[in-house]
């Protein structure tokens, strides 16, 4: 199978460099992209097909700024559920907008949502869904110093 060497989960340096790029700017075109890579375009839109479908690469978006939108209070939320409603929380945090963003945790909470809000009454009304079902904590988001970026991950040599 050509895909084999992702099995180990190591890219090359010049797939990292791709990868790196895209992260930064997910519009760049493959001749841009090939220009910073020093690589040709059909190389360039193999390599990006290649990262594809062995799913390195799952999606492209843009990432948006809530305070831009009128959502200036970010939060976290961790969750836990009584016992038995671990499948209903899901169903209420799935249904709820605000919410962008629910990872399931080990740890003395299961679940930690984060959300937009327009107001710290709406924070406490999305809050007020969960109560029913499980008992929360809320953390105010204050500043983000270091958004979002690809992990470090080994690069074959």
């Amino acid at each position: 199978m050509k895909y084999l060497r992702y099995k180990n989960g190591l890219l090359d340096a010049t797939d990292a460099k791709i990868l790196r790029c895209l992260v930064a700017d997910a519009r760049l075109s493959v001749a841009a992209l090939a220009r910073q890579v020093k690589l040709s375009p059909p190389s360039v839109s193999e390599r990006i097909k290649r990262l594809e479908e062995v799913g390195v690469i799952s999606t492209y978006t843009a990432i948006m700024t809530p305070e831009a939108i009128g959502l200036p209070v970010s939060a976290y939320i961790r969750v836990k559920p009584v016992p038995g409603k671990l499948k209903k929380v899901l169903e209420i945090i799935a249904g709820l907008g605000e919410i962008v963003r629910c990872d399931r945790v080990t740890g003395e909470d299961s679940l930690i949502a984060r959300a937009h809000v327009p107001s710290i009454g709406d924070l406490e009304a999305l809050v007020d869904e969960l109560s029913p079902f499980a008992m929360t904590s809320t953390s105010i988001i204050q500043s983000t110093p270091i958004p979002y970026r690809l992990p470090a991950f080994p690069v074959m040599l």
